[in-house]
């Protein structure tokens, strides 16, 4: 093993930990800080990190269990709850990330070949991936995997350096002034780059110019520095700090203007492509990238200079940027054949990225079988056999099924999977395609996970259930970034309800509870038996409320284990007789009072008759008492929301008080969390908020868009000043116009009355207006002066089209354009 290894004993020296108890002193190999992220116990130390939401600590007991004996901890943690852990290591320390950071720092100063550190707005991720395309064939590169940049996951990607490696290439981000010096000290950068600089996460910042001071810092040793100096303030800022921290710093840089490095003259864009000629030393030279956006011209700028200081001649950088090919971050996760679920992942293939992809595969509860398809792991720096077997390993512990192996280098290894007895190998992905139809894939849960070069995408695309080309794209980043929006907004102690009605908004159903379970979300709703018997039935263990609740769906409430809200004594009465006549007492239930919504409900008047009939009710379990706020988002009804609040507690007190017993009381909405709360009680119900719809912190940038509408032009027709388009000839161009048809219509659920201009969709970054009436399967879009092309993607709502400026052109709510999307929209889930 090649891997730079560590006793318990050297890394508390290293950090300076107390061991509150002292078990085995074992080689550590993984440092780990999320309790779902393990592959590799015996070897694992756990950082119990501090949480805004939820503290590292409370995980010890379950990784525990799971086989971790490793922990460093803080002060927060006592020498006395070690005793239920007899074998286990606990290191104490006054900083959890602080310690994490300089074990980093120390292990990264045991390699002495170059180091790149990347920071910027936007664009780190890109140019990280790019160089790692354009240099993997001269250097063995270690860099940070995916865009693990923060102040936890810039020392994870630090601590895989080993000595095999040839180049390290770290990105680095920070939202607030004292973040980069330490991660200065764990990357330490001897090539420098700053990519473009903008205004994401600038809210930490007093100014644009504090941001950049803060930025550079992690250039305080380094040797070069690469950026673009046609930015006068960046230029200025990079001065200063020349001057005042590091004098012998050399700047390289790329720019419009004559005093550049690398002068660039002129950028031709062609359809596909755009050909950039510059200047280096006075001597001309252009390279070809197959882009044509505007930040993969400055990326690819970017890159080039990294390669010149790298000393790789023009005609070399030349042939290798032509084959640049997009950076693919995500997984995703999309219905297959015979209801399988796929879980594409060729975005790389190690050891760090594969427990990302397994954590994910052990999310999906849809199906009971999990089959992984899984490449040659490149460039890996270990001895195969022991690669092999890490990774046989970690496949063991996921409860996997079928195992199927693609590449060389794993078939030759094929022995390391002897545990599994359904496992198969093949030496190229084409010859598994060949024999793709002997294996019968059925209800499963596949996951594909591949180094790029054995494009894994043709596997994808055949195990794919067939749809057409308008899919509904769901960011499951977004959707867990928002829970801890509103996670940081709640008070300590507060219970998350999430809605899961109508499909999760149009969403998914087990796809998108699948990572609310996950995400430590407290309980789910739904509207009708039905759709709490599909999560069930897809391994859905949380508590499930059942808010429309009929007498033909008590079977399934009781079978499957959900929870009915109990709104009207007919109900009540009908449940419980229900109940009698299956000799079930206790059964858990949810009381709903209506405090002005005037919809389903106890209204005030029938109080003391519920308190009464409550008594006697000893087949149900009041799980918890609940209201619904009429306008909370509005402050024209804040005095209403008050006394809704009032009349609330009132009722609850009743209640409490006629049955003996505590319960959970929630009122408040997702807005109603940070609006109202002062009435957060002991739950809250998040909804449509989730999903990235909250008009407040929407303007507040404080959410991320969950969902993406897309779809592709399928014919580019001219026609002539006053012709007619569409259905009852209601569209006439009004000049020479240029016609697209896209892939979608009103039975996919896009509004007709966004006929004729009403609608706009966005193409390359323009928007074009709807011409015509919108008809069932396909809309008609002008999309004259816009150079689009047939195959193009379409953006129907998305972060730059929003779903709320959607609603808001066709007189609806955003609501309702997501419920109405066709399930035959294809939906693709992904997770960055």
């Amino acid at each position: 093993n090649i891997n730079v290894s560590y006793l318990v004993s050297d890394i508390a020296g290293i950090i300076h930990a107390k061991f509150l108890r002292q078990g085995a002193d074992v080689l550590i190999e993984h440092l780990i800080t999320d309790s779902r992220k393990l592959l590799f116990p015996e070897s694992a130390l756990f950082f119990a990190l501090p949480g805004s939401a939820r503290s590292g600590k409370e995980f010890i007991k379950s990784i525990y269990d799971k086989g971790v004996r490793n922990f460093v901890t803080g002060n927060d943690f006592f020498e006395a709850e070690t005793d239920i852990f007899p074998e286990a290591n606990f290191l104490q320390v006054a900083d959890v990330l602080a310690a994490l950071q300089s074990l980093a720092a120390f292990h990264r100063h045991r390699f002495h070949y170059p180091v790149i550190g990347i920071t910027g707005s936007n664009g780190k991720t890109i140019v990280k991936e790019w160089l790692n395309q354009l240099l993997g064939d001269d250097y063995n590169i270690i860099r940070s995997p995916k865009s693990y940049n923060s102040q936890a996951g810039v020392p994870l990607s630090v601590w895989r350096m080993n000595e095999a490696h040839t180049l390290g290439i770290f990105e680095s981000g920070i939202s607030q002034p004292g973040e980069m010096e330490k991660l200065q000290k764990i990357i330490d950068p001897e090539i420098g780059i700053v990519t473009f600089i903008g205004s994401a996460h600038a809210e930490g910042f007093e100014s644009i110019q504090h941001k950049i001071r803060e930025k550079v810092k992690l250039f305080k040793n380094s040797k070069q520095l690469i950026y673009c100096n046609d930015d006068e303030v960046l230029q200025q800022e990079i001065n200063t700090f020349k001057s005042a921290e590091n004098i012998k710093l050399q700047l390289f840089t790329w720019g419009l203007g004559p005093g550049a490095d690398v002068i660039v003259k002129q950028v031709k864009k062609e359809s596909r492509k755009t050909n950039i000629f510059c200047s280096f030393h006075n001597t001309d030279f252009n390279f070809t990238i197959p882009f044509t956006d505007e930040a993969s011209v400055n990326n690819a700028l970017c890159c080039c200079c990294v390669l010149l200081c790298l000393n790789l001649k023009p005609e070399s950088i030349a042939e290798k940027m032509q084959h640049l090919r997009p950076v693919e971050m995500r997984m995703e996760l999309k219905k297959g054949i015979n209801n399988c679920s796929v879980i594409n992942d060729g975005y790389s293939a190690d050891i760090n990225s594969l427990s990302i992809s397994l954590d994910f595969l052990e999310q999906q509860q849809q199906h009971a079988k999990r089959t992984v398809i899984l490449s040659d792991f490149l460039q890996s720096g270990q001895d195969p056999v022991a690669l092999y077997s890490k990774i046989a390993a970690a496949l063991s512990n996921k409860k996997i099924h079928r195992f199927i192996g693609i590449g060389t280098e794993i078939s030759l290894h094929a022995s390391c999977f002897n545990a599994f007895p359904d496992k198969y190998f093949f030496a190229s992905t084409e010859l598994f395609l060949d024999d793709i139809s002997k294996f019968y894939f059925e209800n499963e849960t596949i996951l594909l996970k591949g180094a790029r070069i054995f494009q894994f995408e043709k596997i994808s695309k055949a195990l794919e259930q067939k749809s057409n080309e308008t899919s509904l794209e769901i960011n499951l980043n977004a959707l867990r970034h928002n829970i801890n929006v509103y996670r940081q907004l709640l008070k300590p102690g507060v219970k998350m309800m999430a809605m899961v009605k109508a499909f999760s908004y149009g969403s998914g159903s087990f796809e998108i509870a699948n990572l609310l379970q996950h995400a430590g979300v407290d309980y789910l709703a739904v509207a009708y038996p039905d759709e709490g018997a599909d999560l069930r039935r897809t391994g859905i263990t949380l508590p499930v409320m059942v808010m429309n609740t009929e007498a033909s769906g008590f079977d399934n409430i009781v079978k499957y284990n959900l929870e009915p809200e109990i709104f009207s004594f007919n109900i009540l009465n009908a449940f419980c007789e229900f109940l009698r006549q299956q000799s079930i007492d206790s059964y858990p239930v949810h009381i709903k009072i209506d405090t002005g919504m005037h919809r389903l409900g106890f209204i005030e008047q029938e109080i003391p008759g519920l308190c009464a009939a409550l008594k006697h009710k000893t087949s149900l379990k009041i799980i918890s008492v609940f209201s619904h706020l009429a306008g909370s988002d509005s402050p024209i009804h804040d005095d209403f929301t008050r006394h809704q609040g009032t009349d609330f507690t009132r009722a609850a007190d009743d209640i409490e008080h006629a049955i003996g017993y505590g319960f959970i009381r929630h009122i408040a909405n997702s807005s109603a969390i940070y609006r109202h709360p002062g009435i957060q009680m002991d739950m809250v119900r998040v909804g449509i908020g989730l999903y990235g719809v909250d008009a407040l912190l929407q303007m507040q940038q404080r959410l991320q868009p969950v969902t993406q509408l897309r779809t592709t032009i399928s014919q580019i027709k001219n026609i002539k000043k006053g012709e007619s388009v569409g259905y009852s000839r209601q569209g006439i161009a009004l000049q020479d116009s240029q016609i697209a048809v896209v892939r979608i219509g009103y039975a996919d659920g896009y509004p007709r009355n966004l006929s004729n201009g009403k609608g706009k969709m966005l193409i390359k970054g323009n928007f074009v207006p709807v011409i015509g009436n919108v008809c069932m399967d396909m809309t008609m879009l002008d999309v004259t002066g816009t150079n689009a092309e047939e195959g193009d993607t379409v953006i129907v709502f998305g972060e730059e089209l929003s779903v709320t400026d959607l609603a808001g052109w066709a007189d609806t709510i955003p609501y309702e354009i997501l419920t109405n999307i066709s399930q035959r929209v294809k939906r693709v889930y992904f997770d960055e």
